[in-house]
């Protein structure tokens, strides 16, 4: 390891290398021919902030991945909620480009236990297309969901554009059954195993399929908030070393810890872009109870607000999935606290903080 690598990477080692040329025209000295003995100090990339200025909306009313009606009003009930215009008064620029056309497969016949899967292969085909081509634009994506199945096409469509993303699936659940390994059939249990690279000969050939070719390695995958893990999930993460912080380590190490190492162990260059794929279900079902598949015991309101803001910090938040709002399973209030507590998440990713922002370009009146 070469010294002073570390402090460097800090200060931004392109700048710095950058500043030495600057100070070689200035003093007139011809530092060339021994820049090449300094270029170790340089070959790390600096911590990239995020150059895309507009954020990108979709909508992905969907919910064939599970079985219960009501994650196809998520996108609505948020819009609803304000989430865009909280957005706006943070300054950020966002299009809402609207929903995702779904097509229900008629005939959707299960593949052996696996349930719609055309109709999840096809509405997942379109939102893979719709992220890539916001990501091609220069832009963020925020995906509203629709169950977590979305995951398949919001991942995907980000991995054509940016190949080196990582990936914090911030989640109750593992959701990495394969299609032989899940009791249910349900897809939404099963995002993870259509994406992963290593993963793919324990993936049979799924009808609807056949365009989500892998496109993520089990290295550039952290959970964090794990709480409900299936045997055979538990087996994939031991067998492939897949980063995972269960509510345990959460407990043990605290929130701040586990954000830091998670960060790290995908990315310890701190240059990638992230993809968030952020299941509600994460939090504790006391602050996100409209939701399909709650389990006590999760996130509470801080930490989850701690995560957001800290990779909000980093600014290389690329695409951020929010999936598994279902205002149909509970009461009015549930479901009023279930989206307020989930755009208040929402907008920590995007840069509110909560000692307070100041307004831009806002200048103090004199008298």
């Amino acid at each position: 390891m070469v010294p002073g690598r570390g402090l460097i990477h800090r200060v931004g080692v392109r700048t710095l290398g950058t500043a030495f040329r600057m100070a070689a025209l200035k003093w007139k000295l011809d530092i060339e021919p021994h820049f090449k003995y300094l270029q170790p100090y340089f070959q790390i990339m600096p911590q990239q902030q995020n150059n895309k200025e507009t954020l990108g909306v979709i909508g992905f009313p969907f919910s064939k991945g599970q079985p219960r009606n009501g994650t196809e009003h998520g996108p609505n009930v948020l819009r609803e909620a304000g989430i865009i215009t909280s957005l706006q008064s943070l300054g950020v620029n966002v299009i809402d480009h609207g929903d995702i056309e779904i097509e229900v497969v008629l005939r959707d016949e299960p593949m052996k236990n696996v349930r719609n899967p055309r109709t999840v292969a096809a509405a997942n085909k379109k939102l893979s297309d719709a992220v890539a081509k916001l990501v091609k634009m220069n832009q963020s994506v925020l995906a509203l969901g629709g169950d977590h199945c979305m995951a398949i096409g919001s991942i995907h469509g980000h991995a054509q554009v940016e190949p080196n993303l990582v990936v914090v699936w911030v989640d109750a659940h593992a959701d990495v059954n394969t299609p032989l390994t899940s009791v249910s059939g349900n897809i939404h249990g099963m995002p993870l195993s259509f994406l992963l690279k290593e993963l793919e000969e324990f993936v049979p050939k799924v009808p609807g399929f056949e365009w989500c070719k892998p496109c993520l390695s089990v290295r550039d995958l952290v959970y964090i908030g794990l709480r409900d893990v299936d045997p055979a999930e538990r087996l994939i993460i031991e067998k492939f070393g897949i980063h995972a912080y269960s509510m345990q380590e959460v407990d043990k190490y605290g929130i701040k810890e586990v954000v830091e190492r998670a960060l790290n162990q995908v990315d310890p260059s701190g240059v990638r872009p992230i993809h968030v794929s952020f299941d509600v279900d994460a939090m504790d079902p006391t602050l996100t109870p409209a939701t399909g598949t709650p389990v006590s015991g999760g996130l509470s309101l801080r930490e989850s607000f701690y995560l957001a803001e800290e990779i909000s910090n980093t600014g290389r938040l690329s695409v951020l999935d929010i999936a598994e709002v279902n205002p149909l399973l509970s009461t009015e209030d549930k479901r009023k606290l279930t989206v307020i507590n989930t755009t208040d998440v929402s907008t920590k990713f995007y840069g509110y903080r909560r000692q307070g922002n100041a307004p831009r370009d806002y200048e103090l009146p004199k008298p």
